[in-house]
């Protein structure tokens, strides 16, 4: 029997207003047989009255759902026995701050599919906000520079940016970028920024994302390798940005001298590597982190490169971080804290490790929304939901009762179910671990 799915409105920020499955395509499910209730919300970007006019039903109550889809993390109180949730559950690093919400699961007998890892059979995932991610933390990070330049008393082009939230939408976004680009090809920048060097470490979806919004401005891409140098050659332009992307073998090389960068050894073993980020700081006026990070590897950027960095005489080039994949005090030591779209970013001073909320004060500028794609809700619920709709149907008539061996899930969805039936699945059994840690 097909299961009764609920839609769950979110709850962990004001300012998350995304939603996994939109009218359109609940109201496509249902025309295929399956039946969807919403829980009412009055934040969601798709309203309760849209849903409604679509035919799905509105209610406050999802009890009779035996299959719940979500976003975000979801309260302990939440959850009910022997059903199975949907959503980002951020445990696949044994996150701390989400342990007794798993174990909270795993008591209750709970099954749990996580987004994070529907992937295909080379590990490339499949459903994701990334995209969004790097847009709206580029659009955010570009909006903090301009203003942190005005404070300084730098007047720029960019000081015109509004932050992603701001705009009614990504195509209005886009026209304030082809204004700015016009400004900056006519006006041209600061000379003491010249050349601005904007660097973005990784080339995934996220940093996709975030190079498709700098790619609006008069952009110049170079090799990492001529970072080092552009300032001394003397012919960089006032009326370009420049851009860098660094790939791994940029950010850091083996430990063991004369040993050689493998990329897949470097996978399988990056406690052999030490990172050498550092040697590109002093000539960025912006950098965007956009890299996948855990424990196990070295980080892009320390606490230590920024003390350093900042200890001279004078001010340094770089001015903001956009850490849009947000790990705190993660690959970027600095981003000490998370921030949400109504108050983005704060200034880290590295003498002394303290933070100011906004961009005013000593340091640097550091952006770190850990939500950047609820500022694009529509569009990003959209994406999300055409991607995530073709999954539906078989999640929905899988028999969750038998063994897991058994269990008919397509092998994308199987791949991400990170607990069944109240256990562990074998692929993520480390996580144990973590929830005795917790303990």
């Amino acid at each position: 029997m097909t299961a009764l799915i609920g839609v769950r409105r979110e709850d962990k920020s004001d300012w998350e207003r995304r939603v996994p499955i939109t009218p359109q395509d609940a109201a496509e499910l249902q025309e295929q047989g399956i039946q969807i209730v919403v829980q009412s919300s009055a934040i969601r970007a798709f309203t309760d009255q849209e849903f409604a006019a679509a035919g799905v039903p509105v209610q406050q109550d999802l009890d009779p759902c035996s299959l719940i889809f979500g976003i975000k993390e979801m309260p302990e109180e939440f959850f009910e026995s022997q059903k199975a949730y949907v959503f980002f559950a951020h445990v696949i690093k044994g996150q701390p701050y989400n342990m007794p919400m798993l174990q909270r699961m795993l008591d209750l007998g709970c099954t749990l599919i996580d987004y994070e890892r529907v992937v295909d059979e080379k590990n490339r995932r499949l459903i994701f906000f990334g995209w969004h991610a790097g847009v709206a933390g580029m659009i955010d990070t570009l909006w903090a520079l301009g203003q942190r330049l005005a404070w300084e008393g730098l007047p720029n082009p960019l000081a015109a940016l509004r932050q992603t939230h701001r705009y009614h939408d990504l195509a209005e976004a886009r026209e304030a970028l082809a204004e700015v680009r016009a400004r900056i090809e006519e006006e041209g920048l600061p000379a003491e920024l010249t050349p601005l060097i904007v660097g973005v470490a990784g080339y995934g979806n996220v940093s996709r994302g975030a190079q498709e919004i700098l790619d609006l401005l008069p952009v110049v891409e170079i090799e990492p390798e001529e970072v080092l140098t552009l300032a001394a050659r003397g012919d960089a332009s006032r009326h370009h940005l420049y851009k860098a992307v660094f790939k791994e073998w940029h950010m850091v090389e083996p430990a063991q001298p004369g040993a050689t960068f493998e990329l897949q050894d470097y996978y399988r073993h990056p406690e052999k590597y030490r990172g050498i980020f550092e040697q590109y700081l002093p000539h960025l006026t912006v950098l965007t982190n956009a890299i996948f990070w855990t424990e196990r590897y070295p980080r892009l950027v320390t606490k230590d490169d920024l003390r350093e960095l900042f200890a001279g005489q004078s001010r340094p080039r770089l001015r903001v971080i956009g850490d849009i994949s947000c790990d705190v005090e993660g690959a970027i030591q600095a981003t000490v804290k998370s921030t949400e779209p109504g108050d983005p970013v704060y200034v880290y001073e590295p003498a002394t490790g303290n933070v100011t909320d906004g961009y005013e004060g000593d340091g640097v500028v550091i952006m770190a929304v850990d939500i950047l794609p609820s500022e694009l809700p529509r569009e990003a619920s959209t994406d999300f939901s055409r991607v995530l709709k073709p999954f539906i149907p078989a999640i929905a008539a899988c028999d969750l009762t038998v063994p897991f061996a058994e269990c008919n899930l397509p092998p994308e969805i199987k791949r991400a179910v990170i607990a069944y039936q109240g256990e562990l699945t074998p692929d993520y059994r480390y996580i144990e671990e973590f929830l005795t840690r917790k303990e």
